[in-house]
């Protein structure tokens, strides 16, 4: 592989004798992850149904590899469950390494297109709010989508410069992830097209602009709070200096160590203005000493930590305020108990919002909160987002189809379905089809005929593989 010169030297000069390590490794395959969604399933019983053989990522709990040469996740009826999300290795390292605690108020700033933040809202449990902003409003898209896919209802998708966020959210967050715009030197074996966008925008340009939204995002984070910065890239100025530029402008913050593993790599404080020993408590992913591509991380918290008020769960006890009729009737087959003074009703859209968010009119946004669905003229037409966050368990009328069942790819793409095997004939209504017990959507049934409710943008196409 062609490599920029200026590259090389500065590699050589970062690695020394181990170089020619690095430079063989891209005569390697890249490798291939999925991380199983913890707020969905377990990773046992995710391992007890994997249609794939699939290896341990050692040091992430519920990362694995799979051959990407034979298997296929994202043509699998598990994949449209929200059961995984595909994700480069040290990609989920990140994530992983923020201590998140259900009820906590999460921030993750460059959040498209949902890697760290479907993880984040995972790890929440339903409880607190996972804010995921993404300046491109066409990436957050597809952000808002993954969500929504991993069944993460307390959360909100903003469109905005980080730098405006700071008016609405001043120390707000008990965490906060960076993923950073980066010049992406670490994934250059993965995506060869890096490399010319390196030569047209290089570390320069990103330094400037990480400088900018790690001070903004530090801003934005209590006292005792944790940020965790990373990048894909090892170039010193995008990664130890601008942690020693926020050291600078925010002396109370102190790097952390993380939890190690063997094939990390510590921070250079020999790169940085102040040589800071603490940088060697960063950590460093290069991929000549680990299966996977390079990254960079920080770990850092702000200050001592402030008494912490109890949290509250974002679906809560029920409460006297009336919830509208059709929205009700639906939610007699619901086991959840809405909190009325939790509805903003825009038009015919319900949603169900996280408790404790600031004013935030003058934001953009895709989405804030749970999508319930659409009051319509004297019924309730329930959402997609709403089937994903559902549990087999908390809805009564189910129809659960096995994997094998060519009526699953069927539902997937958007075909009515003959159910007779499976309901009576008087059975109608709203009725949340699952395959092996993991919800899908919503489809509506009558003379057990389903008219199908899969959301059309979500729709299987092409045709089966798995």
């Amino acid at each position: 592989m062609n490599l920029p010169k200026a590259f090389e030297e500065k590699m050589k000069s970062l690695l020394k004798d181990e170089y020619e390590d690095y430079i063989k490794c891209f005569d390697e395959a890249r490798h291939y992850g999925l991380r199983v969604n913890t707020n969905k399933i377990t990773v046992e019983e995710f391992l007890k149904i994997a249609p794939w053989p699939l290896e341990p990522i050692p040091w992430i709990h519920n990362g694995f590899y799979y051959d990407g040469e034979t298997a296929q996740p994202a043509k699998h009826p598990y994949y449209f469950a929200g059961l995984y999300y595909l994700q480069e290795p040290s990609a989920m390292t990140p994530a992983d390494r923020l201590p998140i605690e259900p009820g906590d108020k999460v921030l993750d700033v460059c959040a498209a297109p949902g890697g760290k933040a479907t993880e984040l809202g995972a790890r929440l449990l339903g409880e607190g709010v996972l804010i995921a902003n993404d300046i491109s409003s066409s990436r957050a898209k597809g952000l808002l989508k993954n969500l929504e896919l991993f069944g993460i209802g307390n959360m909100m998708v903003l469109s905005e410069e980080p730098g405006k966020l700071t008016e609405y959210f001043p120390e707000y967050f008990d965490k906060i992830l960076i993923d950073a715009p980066c010049s992406g030197e670490g994934m250059f074996r993965k995506d060869k097209k890096m490399v010319k966008a390196w030569e047209e925008h290089g570390p320069e340009f990103f330094s400037k602009l990480q400088r900018s939204i790690i001070t903004q995002a530090a801003a934005m984070l209590k006292p005792g709070g944790m940020l965790l910065y990373s990048t894909c890239t090892f170039d010193p100025s995008e990664n130890e200096q601008t942690i020693e530029y926020l050291l600078s402008k925010y002396p109370e913050f102190e790097i952390c160590r993380m939890e190690s593993y063997e094939g990390f790599a510590q921070g250079m404080p020999e790169v940085s203005v102040s040589k800071n020993p603490d940088l060697l408590n960063t950590v460093r992913i290069f991929p000549h000493k680990m299966k996977g591509e390079g990254h960079y991380l920080a770990l850092l918290r702000k200050g001592k930590l402030e008494e912490r008020a109890a949290s509250n769960r974002v679906l809560k006890g029920l409460q006297k305020k009336k919830l509208p009729k059709e929205l009700e009737e639906f939610f007699d087959d619901v086991d959840w108990e809405l909190d009325a003074a939790c509805l903003d009703i825009h038009g015919e859209r319900v949603y169900y919002m996280p408790q404790g968010l600031p004013d935030l009119k003058g934001v953009r946004f895709l989405r804030s909160g749970l999508l319930l669905g659409e009051l319509k003229k004297n019924r309730f037409e329930p959402s997609q987002a709403l089937a994903m966050c559902l549990k087999k368990e908390e809805y009564a009328k189910i129809l659960d189809l096995p994997l094998q069942d060519e009526r699953v790819v069927k539902y997937l793409k958007g075909d009515t379905l003959d159910v007779e095997d499976l309901v009576d004939r008087k059975a109608k209504g709203w009725y949340l089809v699952c395959v092996d017990g993991y919800p899908l959507g919503f489809g509506k049934l009558s003379n057990q005929t389903l008219k199908n409710k899969y959301l059309p943008g979500w729709r299987w196409m092409g045709q089966g593989t798995y």
